[in-house]
């Protein structure tokens, strides 16, 4: 399973990049306001310094809504790197700038998939990823896991090349989940991912060792 970071600040994209495990990253308007970042030439310029951080696929969203806008904006986006993914949003008109994304060999990432009907009309339309959103489903109390399994199903059933890339992961748990279940990709905030880490009886042996370390002088 590939691991995504969610997020628009650098020095969070850096220290996931250190730790060896990061296979790229997702951005979307709000993480990007979150950070600041408004105006045209400084998002562009944004989603360029971190393809020069992240060697891998960096998903960013076009703002448009319009297939037309949607379009233009996309091949914007697309010229900034060969590693940016254009993120389009789960409409109508998203259905048909994913097939054209898609007839020019430019990566997409579908956004906005609460449904297998959703994710199963994006990867018809050549989509290289779809993006289920779990924490929102979990806070109207519909489990999100249960759209991933059929999800998978239905791209298994087909053999779809598109990836399903779980996002709006809240917790360890969704990412292990989303393992299990076969979830190609996760993309979380960075704590999600450190909290991995975390067990009282690692910090316990751990604990031990450095004791007994100390005693052998």
């Amino acid at each position: 399973m590939k691991f995504f970071i969610d997020t628009a600040n650098l020095e969070q994209i850096k220290e996931a990049q250190d730790l060896g495990i990061l296979d790229g990253v997702t951005t979307n308007p709000s993480l990007m306001a979150k950070e600041g970042i408004s105006g045209k030439e400084a998002i562009l310029n944004h989603y360029k310094t971190i393809c020069e951080i992240v060697d891998g696929d960096i998903s960013a969203e076009v703002l448009s809504t319009t297939y037309e806008e949607m379009i233009k904006e996309g091949d914007e986006l697309a010229a900034i790197h060969p590693n940016i993914v254009v993120k389009i949003p789960m409409i109508k008109d998203g259905i048909k700038a994913l097939k054209y994304f898609s007839n020019k060999g430019i990566k997409t990432n579908c956004t906005l998939i609460f449904s297998a009907g959703q994710a199963l009309l994006a990867a018809k339309a050549g989509a290289n990823y779809v993006s289920p959103f779990l924490g929102r489903l979990d806070d109207i109390s519909v489990d999100g896991m249960n759209l991933i399994e059929e999800i998978r199903i239905i791209f298994d059933n087909y053999m779809f090349d598109t990836e399903i890339l779980a996002a709006s992961i809240r917790s360890p748990m969704h990412i292990i989940n989303c393992a299990k279940i076969g979830a190609d990709v996760i993309t979380s905030p960075l704590d999600s991912i450190l909290n991995l880490l975390n067990h009282p009886l690692t910090d316990k042996g751990l604990a031990q060792f450095v004791a007994d370390a100390k005693k052998l002088g």
